[in-house]
């Protein structure tokens, strides 16, 4: 792994995510009653459950407004939540005072030029594999998933390997 690369994931105390696109693959189902429903992959929410044991806080920010990310956050115990944020580096910068962290802190995963204000300040700036082509020389760690299908679980699992967390985690697992 390249040491730049490391040294920008050794300080990291939260994971911000957009949603639709990284968390998701991007498309919003309306049935005919206006309800809206979005798929998640389920590795993705393990994977956040796990970071969060282990001390990196995960947050999400988001440009639109769901209930059924509400729901979804909800489920994974992620108790920070922006949504409808139209200037996401004005959110971006709450949520940093809310925590109480510094840019180099934070890691960022975005799919779209919309979080290219968040991704140029953030310690690490992540993407998804099938993100904008705009934003690939301006993140430090591109996923080799596209978004919604495990694109966050294999950031996770970086993160918990660099700070040294994934082998006790997976241990909890382990035990009879």
């Amino acid at each position: 792994m390249d040491s730049k690369l490391k040294e920008k994931i050794l300080p990291l105390k939260a994971l911000i995510m957009d949603v639709d696109g990284v968390l998701t693959d991007g498309r919003i189902i309306i049935d005919s009653n206006g309800a809206e429903s979005k798929q998640f992959d389920v590795r993705d929410g393990h994977g956040l459950k796990m970071l969060k044991r282990s001390g990196v806080t995960p947050a999400l920010l988001t440009g639109r407004s769901s209930p059924v990310v509400s729901r979804r956050a909800a489920e994974l115990g992620i108790e920070i939540v922006f949504q409808r944020c139209y200037d996401k580096l004005l959110a971006y910068r709450q949520l940093k005072k809310r925590l109480r962290l510094k840019d180099h802190e934070i890691a960022y995963v975005g799919d779209d030029v919309v979080d290219i204000p968040v991704l140029t300040r953030v310690g690490l700036a992540a993407t998804v594999a099938d993100a904008d082509p705009e934003l690939f020389p301006l993140v430090a760690w591109r996923s080799s998933r596209p978004g919604g299908r495990g694109a966050v679980r294999e950031l996770c699992c970086l993160i918990m390997r660099v700070q040294g967390t994934w082998e006790p985690a997976l241990a909890a697992y382990l035990k009879k």
